[in-house]
């Protein structure tokens, strides 16, 4: 969550708002794989499967990346509940965003490792009455406001 707030807290202040922490925003729990060398976690005979059947896999002492996107995407429902026809920011971490978007996109989760999302970067989804409409995805640097429907 450090590293969230981090990026946040500028964003907040250059809109003049404060950070909120919205806890369905959260990395995935990886349970004992917490902490560990992904040197190491590319040994293990699991890693195989996160990568190519991730809606099967739950993290040793964790939650499974279909509970992951079913909560970062209920959050997402809530702050746009919250806040009708705005502009929400929400601040996460690469594989809870790569599984928001999948989502918004309408593809099967076991291909959401297929979406790129850096550090820092700007994934922009529309949420209407027409469903998710993914604006941009792994942006950097682009003026935000051409960010439009077309």
């Amino acid at each position: 969550m450090e590293r969230t707030r981090e990026t946040a807290a500028p964003i907040a202040a250059a809109l003049g708002q404060r950070v909120k922490i919205e806890r369905g925003l959260l990395e995935a729990d990886f349970g004992s794989w917490t902490g560990r060398k992904l040197s190491d976690l590319y040994k293990k005979p699991e890693w195989q499967q996160v990568q190519r059947y991730p809606s099967g896999f739950r993290f040793p002492g964790g939650e499974s990346f279909a509970e992951m996107q079913q909560r970062m995407v209920g959050a997402i429902d809530r702050l746009v509940a919250a806040h009708p026809g705005q502009t929400i920011v929400a601040v996460s971490h690469a594989d809870p965003i790569k599984a928001a978007v999948a989502h918004a996109m309408g593809t099967h989760l076991d291909l959401f490792q297929r979406v790129v999302v850096g550090p820092c970067s700007i994934s922009a989804v529309l949420y209407g009455f027409g469903g998710p409409m993914v604006l941009s995805v792994n942006s950097m640097g682009d003026d935000l406001k051409t960010l439009a429907p077309s």
